[in-house]
């Protein structure tokens, strides 16, 4: 990076003279609470190793008061000049969800859609694309499985709304834009922790899970979780079976000044005959969504993923008011998927299927270090953070294509064929795959939150130097195809009024930087391959969030733009403006005794701008709903303590799966119910869970697109039983 440190440099001595400060200010009691054998640690789930913990959970534990805000620390709902929702551990297992996916559905600025050709998870906050990829794991990019991530590894789970590469840096595969989702990881509580679980849904399904924590040593300072998994077997849809194994461990130590944490963890998902995502062709109209049941995959199908990954986390105290900390991570991964392209073909349900094959291999590095401290100058508090990180990214991949022609059949009455062979057209070796993506990014980001009036008014600003070098290389020969190393800045401006202690109204305008795109899609554009350079895209927001102590209610309008990529005339380039513009209501808590509540509502307006030739002016942008509400509740049933019985309507207005608005997707509404019951047997606590998703197995295309510039739909899942017990021993 060829870049001044004059702003690194300058935080660096404030945050000194804020040590020194602290230290000159240091009580009796604080220096006595550092000698052996009189201090006494308080040991509490921690999951980033931080003097700060988890934030409590908020009335009704569904949701948490707060979370992690990148190189900010974690923060209040109340405090963050951001909107932001955090779920809970407590939510993940009474909705028996078995991914992120299950989570965010109980979100209104969230949509589930699906990576382009395959069955990774994809979500759409605020109308822009979140890919797997770039969910971070208690902070860090890249860590985890590219296609779906199992609930059992999870304690929370956190979503960030609107522009992040501030806060935690651009990420790796070109998100950031509407939001962001960071995983925390599971750790030892205070008290022993041993759980079995047991469970079959819909199809048959099978899983059986454990999760197991104890603290040890002197004061419990050391402690351990492990959590296990396997499911096995057919789904709700017929023909379609899946299998993961999933083991994690979680540790972590408290020392007097310090703390520590790592996890390590493998997970493996195979999917066989998973039905396929559907391009609607050209110049027809989006066809009738089948049975939610139906299945028009090729028995052949298939998907395996094997991702191993591990993270270490260290912060120290180096004043009462200040601390250090670095984390670091790395994962291994591997992907095999034999695919169909699938492509209506006239306007009664024909498909065109080809086979697709890709052997994916990647190898991730990530760290980050910083520091934070607060310092008093006159009567405004300055909290100043500075962090530096680094990512890198190796891709190993090569594909096989089979006869462009094609088969016929169709999305009603599907025709099973031979699997073709897919070396018609290849690129690499599928066995031994070489490199064909590279991508390193480093930055380094200076913060100041400026606080007076007894806290009630909060300034916070900030800049992150951001370089990103993206390579590309030839699938056969292993040479340098193209590439870029491009450095940018990003700023961050937020402000936070507190007229009362219960009410916050807040501002912020950020940016993301993604990386530059990459040259795809279909029809294959002219340019297949080229490397685009990187892209800003800004943000304005506006809010309110009013807090009663039982009831958290907040409103959010906001505009972002984003350069907008596609294919023209069969050259794939940027050629004009995405502005998506909108209103968030949220609203969750326990408003009375025993009764749970959370949800929210989106109206979204997601207008193409500059486009090329003008032809798409002013239209609406591909899978972007202008409505998506969600209301969810939970009841506990006085008259049998121990059981309650929850409800979820999510709905979601129509969308279009084409630039020039002609495939329109019906909205959809669907209901989800459910039941826990918690008592004794044999002197054991039994959990006991039933849940009905899509109760009245309502047939609907669920989602439009996700990769830019491409439209494409995904089948809603239908009717599923989830049973579980869970024991406590």
């Amino acid at each position: 990076m060829h870049c001044k440190l004059t702003p690194l440099a300058t935080a660096a001595l404030l945050l000194a003279a804020s040590i020194a400060q602290a230290q000159e200010a240091r009580t009796a009691q604080a220096v006595q609470a550092e000698q052996p054998g009189i201090a006494t640690v308080v040991v509490s789930a921690s999951a980033d190793a931080s003097a700060q913990g988890l934030s409590s959970a908020y009335a009704g534990g569904q949701v948490a008061r707060g979370g992690r805000l990148g190189l900010l620390g974690n923060a209040d709902i109340m405090d963050a000049p951001f909107n932001a929702t955090n779920y809970t551990q407590a939510l993940i297992q009474d909705q028996q969800a078995r991914s992120v996916a299950d989570v965010v559905q109980n979100d209104p600025s969230v949509r589930v859609a699906r990576g382009f050709g395959n069955f990774q998870e994809l979500y759409v906050i605020r109308g822009f694309a979140v890919n797997s990829d770039d969910m971070a794991y208690n902070g860090l990019y890249g860590l985890l499985p590219r296609q779906f991530v199992a609930s059992e590894l999870l304690e929370r789970v956190e979503i960030f709304r609107g522009a992040n590469s501030f806060i935690n840096g651009a990420a790796p595969g070109g998100g950031g834009i509407g939001g962001a989702v960071n995983l925390v990881p599971k750790r030892a509580p205070n008290h022993p922790l041993n759980q079995v679980s047991l469970g079959i849904e819909s199809g048959g399904q099978a899983v059986g899970a454990f999760d197991v924590a104890r603290r040890f040593g002197e004061q419990d300072r050391a402690g351990i979780r492990v959590n296990a998994v396997h499911r096995q077997g057919d789904t709700a849809v017929d023909r379609e079976s899946r299998e993961l194994n999933v083991l994690s461990v979680g540790l972590d130590y408290r020392g007097r000044l310090y703390r520590l944490s790592a996890d390590a963890g493998f997970q493996e998902h195979m999917l066989d005959n998973a039905r396929p995502s559907v391009t609607v062709g050209a110049g027809l109209r989006v066809p009738s969504a089948p049975d939610a049941s139906h299945n028009f995959a090729q028995p052949w199908t298939r998907s395996l993923e094997r991702d191993t990954f591990g993270t270490l986390r260290g912060e120290i105290d180096l004043a009462p008011n200040a601390v250090a900390w670095a984390a670091f991570g790395a994962r291994t991964g591997s992907e095999f998927n034999a695919l169909t392209t699938t492509t209506t073909t006239d306007n009664n349900g024909g498909l065109n299927m080809g086979r697709f094959d890709n052997q994916r291999n990647d190898r991730n590095q990530t760290g980050e270090v910083g520091i934070r401290g607060e310092l008093r100058i006159g009567p405004v508090k300055h909290t100043l953070s500075a962090s530096a990180s680094a990512f890198e990214l190796q891709s190993f991949n090569a594909y096989g294509l089979s006869d462009f022609a094609g088969w016929s059949t169709n999305l009603y009455r599907p025709v099973d064929v031979a699997a073709p062979s897919p070396s018609f057209f290849t690129g690499g070796d599928m066995a031994h795959p070489l490199l064909t993506h590279k991508s390193i990014l480093g930055s380094y980001a200076v913060a100041d939150s400026m606080s007076l009036l007894d806290d009630a008014l909060t300034l916070t600003v900030g800049l992150r130097r951001q370089r990103i070098k993206d390579t590309s290389y030839d699938y056969g020969s292993g040479l340098q195809n193209a590439g870029y190393d491009e450095s940018a800045n990003t700023p961050l401006a937020g402000i936070v009024y507190k007229p009362m202690k219960n009410l916050s109204l807040y501002a912020n305008y950020a940016e993301a930087l993604q990386q530059g795109p990459t040259a795809s899609g279909f029809p294959v554009p002219l340019n297949q391959g080229q490397v685009f350079a990187p892209t800003t895209s800004r943000q304005k927001e506006v809010g309110a969030k009013y807090d009663s102590g039982k009831l958290g209610m907040s409103a959010a309008v906001f505009t972002t733009s984003q350069p907008l990529g596609g294919i023209e005339n069969g050259v794939f380039g940027i050629f004009g403006e995405q502005r998506n513009r909108g209103l968030e209501l949220s609203v969750f808590g326990m408003p009375a005794k025993g009764l749970r509540v959370l949800g929210g509502l989106t109206l979204l307006d997601a207008e193409q701008r500059r486009t090329a030739g003008g032809l798409n002016e002013g239209k609406d942008a591909i899978g972007v709903p202008k409505t998506q509400l969600n209301l969810g509740g939970e009841w506990d049933i006085a008259a049998l303590p121990g059981l309650s019985l929850n409800a979820r309507a999510v709905y979601t207005a129509k969308q279009y799966a084409d630039a020039a608005n002609t495939q329109q997707l019906s909205s959809w509404s669907r209901f989800d119910l459910g039941a826990n019951y918690l008592t004794r047997f044999n002197d054991r606590d039994v959990t006991l869970r039933a849940r009905v998703d899509n109760a009245f197995d309502r047939n609907y295309w669920a989602s439009a697109g996700g990769y830019p510039g491409a439209g494409y739909l995904v089948l809603g899942a239908p009717r599923t039983i989830t049973l579980s017990a869970t024991v406590d021993f």
